[in-house]
């Protein structure tokens, strides 16, 4: 296959599932050789992973005068116009791309196509069932944005999906569009081969004298880290749940997010910590128990917690985490996929997940982790049998979850599946549709105004 020139669209390429997966994209494609860009309209360095800042991937970030939201509100609107600036960027960038790969927000697609590039987009799970539709007012609001979503997500050139769970919950929300083709997220391997560094002071400071049962996740609420709370306080005091993940102080779901769960833990009885990262400038957002990072080792351990928070984690620490983890907790229901049971699996480290979404398609019960209802009974039962495992059959479910993200889910097979898609789209001429683009970017423009104008004096 000849190289390509290739955009890459996300809005805001920080921690998390859907980042990693930009970077991985990014990683398989230029890996192939074929040249890559990423644009972003956020890159905050001290919360990104280090392939974006260390000179790896060409990141280029687009500022936008659009708000991120009015007064802590009508957040889809304000992602909805920053998109736009997004795309009409990378429509203008001097650079003739060959195919444009989207993710997350559909709604830049109209004006992607006046790019005259092939248009890939990765459906992580369609928008409209992840946004609050109770009350009438948040279904009137919605109404538009998900129209937009139907009317866009048709608009790209190939469509693909990460897990089976998606795709046929893609099938139901999007009869009429064709069947999406399902490529499942790619791991790293070569990450997660790095020994952590044990002389970093902010991995001193995550060191116990107890068994450790790891939670990763972003400090949001869909995650249901509670549940892995709620399990662990129904076992013995002789391990530690470490809850590490994506925080960042400018998303107030994540910095109250943390507190509710500091909160929650207490409540239950559990003693706690958190570690603030080390560049973090917004101590007064964590819970009242945090400490910070000392500059130099200090000789003596922390005295041991139940439950310890990791907010913002860095990669060093992640791989120490994994390292020293006797079982890693996945908490979240009708998960699209989840990328932590993959990072775990090829740790070697056993999984307790929900029996539920993508997990289903990751995890083999029995063999590499557990799957389980989604209560905190059934995931401290689970637990439990890991923990009490003898240490043969231990190690023969780490060895068996390593093989299978070796075999199904590495870098190079997601590089070929996401190539062989590529492949088969640029066979077919672009659906670029200027009057469509046209009619699109219109409808978003003017919806949007209307609802801003409606908020500011209604």
């Amino acid at each position: 296959m000849q190289p390509l020139n290739i955009a890459i669209v996300h809005p805001n390429l920080g921690i998390g599932g859907a980042e990693r997966l930009v970077v991985d994209t990014a990683l398989a494609l230029q890996n192939r050789g074929h040249r890559v860009h990423i644009y972003t309209l956020h890159h905050d360095a001290a919360h990104s992973f280090s392939e974006t800042r260390d000179g790896t991937l060409d990141v280029r970030v687009v500022s936008s005068w659009f708000p991120s939201s009015v007064f802590g509100r009508m957040r889809i609107l304000c992602t909805t116009l920053q998109v736009q600036s997004l795309a009409r960027r990378v429509a203008a960038d001097h650079t003739q791309y060959d195919v444009v790969f989207v993710d997350i927000v559909s709604a830049a697609i109209p004006l992607l196509k006046y790019a005259q590039a092939h248009i890939l987009f990765y459906c992580h799970f369609p928008d409209l069932l992840l946004a609050p539709h109770e009350t009438r007012v948040q279904r009137v609001y919605r109404a538009p944005f998900d129209l937009l979503e139907r009317m866009t997500t048709g608009e790209a050139d190939r469509v693909v999906v990460n897990s089976r769970f998606t795709q046929e919950t893609f099938r139901r929300v999007f009869p009429t569009l064709p069947l999406p083709r399902v490529v499942h997220p790619a791991l790293n391997c070569t990450a997660y081969d790095t020994l952590p560094n044990t002389e970093d002071p902010a991995v001193h400071v995550l060191r116990s004298t107890r068994r450790v049962v790891l939670s990763i996740n972003r400090f949001e609420r869909k995650k249901a880290v509670a549940l892995a709370i709620d399990a662990v306080a129904k076992l013995p005091r002789d391990m530690c749940l470490v809850v590490a993940g994506g925080w960042d102080p400018l998303v107030p779901e994540n910095t109250e997010h943390l507190i509710e769960l500091n909160a929650h833990a207490r409540a239950l009885g559990l003693s706690t910590r958190t570690i603030a990262p080390r560049s973090s400038d917004a101590l007064a957002l964590l819970p009242p128990d945090h400490c910070r990072v000392p500059t130099f080792i200090d000789a003596n351990i922390l005295p041991d917690v139940d439950v310890l928070f990791v907010p913002s984690f860095t990669e060093n620490q992640r791989n120490y985490l994994l390292s020293v983890a006797r079982c890693v907790v996945y908490t979240p229901a009708n998960e699209h996929l989840g990328i932590v049971p993959l990072e775990a699996m090829y740790s070697r480290v056993p999984v307790v997940a929900a029996d539920s979404g993508g997990p289903r398609e990751t995890v083999v019960h029995a063999k590499s982790g557990y799957l389980c209802e989604h209560d905190a009974t059934d995931f401290a039962d689970a637990i439990s049998r890991v923990l009490a495992a003898p240490e043969t059959q231990w190690r023969e479910m780490g060895a068996y979850g390593r093989e299978r993200v070796v075999q199904h889910f590495s870098l190079d097979a997601y590089a070929q599946n996401i190539e062989a898609v590529i492949c088969d789209m640029l066979e077919t001429p672009t659906s670029v549709s200027a009057v469509m683009g046209i009619l699109l970017t219109l409808f978003i423009v003017c919806t949007s105004a209307t609802l801003y104008l409606c908020a500011t004096y209604l």
